[in-house]
């Protein structure tokens, strides 16, 4: 399932958990979101319309951090409803405003971790009811409140943050456990909050802000919400705190009260939250990066903070926006980012001095740059950096994790590496000849190189690097017909396959007769895994805890027996696979409220045929070649 791509109105229930559990697990306990949070919202939204009593809809989130044990709020510590539009706003405030003039409270939606201090204990929000201890971390912790800023000395309610300047300042030199700085301040109050020892934090100087929910807050009529909301808006947005919203709630707070709340937030309060967030800077440069089909323009920008983070790179997609928006080197532009995506360039201004952006020579092999549609492309074949970038796209695609840019550069460099098919060929010795590689980092590589023959055949498809032919439409093509049955396929029986359409029919149809000769020698050298039957036919597999091998390795095997591998426990789960089913997990736990079957590893492996084991040598250890 695409996790990025997707639209959640057509999803079904089950899809819908699945993804929101995916991005729960990005988002609270990796510290990766991998889409913004009103895409997350879209989820929500729709599973709420299908489930409205679904735990994963009421329940409250928080991130995971080092306590030292439960504390039981004595006033709840809900989440907040979320608009994403001021009528949305105008909405709630209507519904609940007994009059023009019921007065309402502006106030920032701070991005941190929501806190309580009671005048002994700081405690996390946790799920509204329990929250964990954390009182340990108080040496970090500075309090924000009206008319005091130092240490926590009184009972408090607020958000764990670090200030923008703070983090421009501190965080620039502070390492994290591990080493590596943090990449931006909400990443940086998760990952010191997680930590079960502070001492070296301590000694680096790290300083958490304990901001007073009430210590900013702007009052306004109902009938003059719509009014002031920009200039508030543009206030709340100038302050030192990392935010991703707005809170506006009655200022009456018993009449407020008086409303009550559902399982999941007060009736008296909703969250704005921001969808994406704009700041003008100058653009001083622009660099031409290679794809796998094309290159990329990346804007090179004056530093500018957005929500605690240092923006000095952003995305103008391709030469045709670069066109339109009409912008040039030494432009005043308008970056936009919202939550943890990339940021881009919405619109620019012309500077005093400035000078086009646009290349025509190809910055790897000198080639003349040629348009095709939006993009700018290389048309040589043998172009060195193209060439890379398309192997380095073949391999992700294939799950060769170990087997980055840097090292698959220096195969090209020096062992002749060009294609996938080469790299089956390596022996530990080829590695053991370029830097950074000792004998035993040289056999793992060479063992995930190998373990990678076994492979589905929408992984190699997509591993073509035909254009507009990723994973997914890959997966929708072989639901239809196998590999043998695709190459012999006309445009005609393409384009009737749902999603595909002519475009990309004709790439395809162009690309397979093109690459014939090496995708024989692939089809040679990998053994292919088909399975044609529907999706929800298929038997579903997760698997939980440490193995002996790599996650993807199992996956690969319980696919190649039938079965589809899930990122999560659901109802719909057939099997969960666990290192030790004796574990007190979170997957374990639920796989045993929903009545999901439970297998130890070795049990699910004693279930499987030999006959899809993975490849090694006989004597059961993989070849060194040396």
């Amino acid at each position: 399932m695409d996790t990025k791509n997707f639209i959640a109105e057509k999803l079904d229930r089950d899809e819908l958990i699945r993804l929101i559990e995916y991005h729960n697990r990005r988002y609270w306990d990796e510290g990766e979101p991998e889409i913004p949070d009103a895409r997350y919202d879209e989820l929500i939204r729709a599973l709420q319309k299908l489930e409205p009593d679904h735990e994963l809809v009421t329940r409250v989130y928080a991130p995971a951090v080092a306590g030292s044990g439960k504390v039981r709020h004595l006033r709840p510590m809900l989440s907040l409803d979320k608009a994403y539009s001021l009528e949305e706003v105008l909405e709630w405030a209507k519904k609940f405003a007994r009059s023009e003039d019921e007065e309402l409270l502006v106030e920032p939606k701070y991005d941190g971790i929501s806190a309580n201090f009671d005048g002994r204990v700081l405690s996390t929000r946790g799920d509204g009811e329990l929250g964990e201890n954390i009182t340990d971390k108080l040496p970090l912790v500075e309090l924000e409140t009206a008319g005091h800023t130092g240490k926590v000395d009184r009972p408090v309610r607020g958000e764990l943050v670090i200030r923008d300047d703070d983090f421009k300042t501190l965080y620039s030199h502070i390492r994290k456990k591990g080493g590596g700085v943090y990449k931006n301040s909400r990443n940086a109050v998760a990952g010191i909050m997680g930590l079960k020892e502070i001492a070296e934090m301590e000694l680096q100087g790290a300083k958490i802000t304990l901001v007073d929910y009430n210590l900013v807050s702007f009052r306004v009529k109902y009938s003059e919400l719509a009014a002031k909301w920009e200039e508030l808006r543009r206030q709340l947005e100038a302050l030192p705190y990392p935010q991703d919203g707005i809170v506006i709630k009655l200022a009456d707070s018993a009449y407020s009260a008086s409303l009550g709340n559902t399982a999941h937030h007060p009736r008296g309060e909703i969250a704005f939250k921001f969808t994406n967030i704009r700041r003008e800077t100058r653009l001083i440069g622009v660099e031409w990066s290679f794809g796998k089909n094309c290159l990329t323009p990346v804007a090179e920008l004056e530093p500018v903070e957005i929500s605690g983070t240092t923006i000095r790179r952003a995305t103008l997609h391709n030469i045709q926006n670069i066109l339109e928006l009409g912008v040039q080197i030494g432009d005043t532009v308008t970056v936009e980012r919202a939550g943890d995506v990339i940021p881009y360039i919405v619109s620019s201004t012309p500077g005093e001095e400035r000078r086009s952006p646009l290349i025509e020579d190809c910055p790897s092999c000198g080639a003349k740059l040629v348009r095709r549609g939006p993009e700018l492309c290389c048309p040589n074949p043998e172009c060195p950096e193209t060439q890379l970038q398309r192997l380095a796209a073949a391999v992700r695609n294939l799950g060769i994790e170990r087997l980055g840019e840097p090292t698959l550069r220096k195969l090209m460099e020096n062992s002749g590496v060009r294609h996938l098919g080469d790299l089956f060929e390596l022996t530990a010795m080829d590695l053991l000849r370029l830097d950074g590689f000792a004998a035993k980092s040289a056999a793992n590589l060479i063992e995930e190189i190998q373990k990678a023959r076994i492979v589905n055949d929408y992984q190699l498809l997509a591993a073509l690097n035909i254009p507009n032919i990723g994973a997914n439409v890959a997966k929708v093509i072989f639901s239809h017909t196998d590999f043998a049955g695709l190459r012999r396929m006309s445009e005609e029986e393409l384009s009737a396959i749902p999603g595909i359409g002519p475009e990309r029919a004709k790439a395809l149809v162009s690309e397979l007769a093109a690459q014939s000769e090496y995708l024989d020698e692939l089809l040679g050298a990998v053994r292919l895994i088909h399975a044609a039957a529907p999706a929800a036919e298929i038997p579903t597999v997760c698997f939980t805890g440490k193995m002996p091998e790599k996650r993807s390795y199992y996956e690969k095997l319980a696919t190649a027996h039938g079965y589809r591998s899930a990122d999560d426990v659901t109802s719909s789960l057939s099997l969960l696979v666990a290192a030790d089913p004796a574990e007190n997990s979170g997957k374990l736990k639920k796989a045993a409220r929903l009545g999901v079957k439970v297998v130890s590893l070795d049990e699910f492996l004693s279930m499987l045929s030999p006959a899809s084991a993975p490849i090694a040598e006989a004597d059961g250890q993989l070849s060194l070649g040396i």
